[in-house]
């Protein structure tokens, strides 16, 4: 399908698509990343996992000649979405290889905040596995509309248009547990990246309980997501375990359970490299009691009794 150059055209194309979807069955999920995402190079980490970053230039597209692209954007995302036909599709993991790590930091009662859901089946894998309240958003309003067509017989998945760096429409307080599998990163990789990131995380740090749990999985390791995570105002126990990507075939020394110890400023240990170079991390950040816009951040180094709690 070709991309719609204008607002009436892609209003018409999301008006076909969303006949077409009414009328057959969803396309089977993508296993790997799409082929037409770009390849990130945040912060000259330059990478070659090819998840949601942008072309060359750093964080937010800057120096070295890199453009910024349109992630923080509401049109790009809905006319990428379009142009996919709803496919679903999954960033980074699958729900089976974070499971142990979701249940074993919320469990299945929790109320969930879905950061970005696109149009994966991770909240649907999630229901499945006996969660009963999730509340899925995402800046498209074609890829919602997607979803609850989808899902209208699935109670326990809600679904909101919605700008993670505005979530006003929610309470202070109101969730258990909120999860981020790329929407940070795709943030980093537009206009104004520090900016948005700060605007998403005190959000989230709003909306969680004192004890909630903010699971971040993310291609960025600790030197470039710490500062991040590190706002004014936040207040986190932060524990960092790194799950090799999907098809990794080399072996592991260590559980992925294991955590890793890291410094306050997001240091790893001397001489600690994954065994594969383009690992996934993944931040479980608990929001300590009264942290709310009261206290600056903290982080813990941690040892594997940290995830026992």
């Amino acid at each position: 399908m070709p991309m719609p150059s204008s607002s009436s055209s892609l209003l018409s194309a999301i008006r076909r698509l969303l006949a077409s979807l009414a009328r057959s069955p969803p396309p089977a999920a993508a296993a790997a990343m799409p082929p037409s995402s770009p390849e990130p190079e945040e912060e000259g980490m330059g990478r070659s996992d090819a998840g949601v970053g942008g072309g060359g230039g750093g964080e937010g597209g800057g120096g070295g000649g890199g453009r910024a692209l349109s992630y923080g954007k509401a049109e790009y995302w809905d006319a990428r979405y379009v142009e996919e036909g709803g496919a679903p599709y999954d960033w980074y993991q699958r729900y089976a290889a974070l499971r142990p790590f979701v249940r074993r930091f919320a469990p299945p009662e929790s109320r969930v905040l879905m950061i970005g859901c696109g149009s994966a089946l991770m909240s649907e894998d999630m229901v499945d596995d006996g969660y009963t309240e999730i509340m899925n958003i995402d800046i498209s309003s074609v890829v919602i509309e997607i979803m609850r067509k989808k899902h209208f017989n699935i109670p326990q998945l809600q679904y909101m248009q919605m700008d993670a760096r505005d979530m006003s429409i929610f309470s202070d307080e109101s969730f258990d547990c909120a999860i981020d599998k790329g929407t940070l990163d795709s943030l980093m990789c537009g206009v104004g990246a520090p900016l948005s990131a700060a605007q998403m995380v005190l959000e989230v740090e709003r909306l969680l309980k004192p004890g909630g749990i903010f699971m971040l999985i993310t291609y960025g390791d600790p030197s470039v997501r710490v500062p991040h995570l590190n706002q004014s105002g936040c207040n986190w126990k932060i524990v960092l375990y790194i799950l090799p990507r999907p098809g990794f075939k080399g072996k592991t020394k260590r559980s992925v359970l294991d955590p890793v110890p890291m410094t306050e400023s997001g240091v790893l240990p001397d001489g600690f490299v994954p065994e594969d170079p383009d690992s996934h991390y993944i931040y479980v950040c608990k929001k300590l009691q009264g942290s709310t816009g009261t206290s600056s951040p903290t982080i813990h180094y941690v040892d594997t009794q940290d995830t026992a709690e």
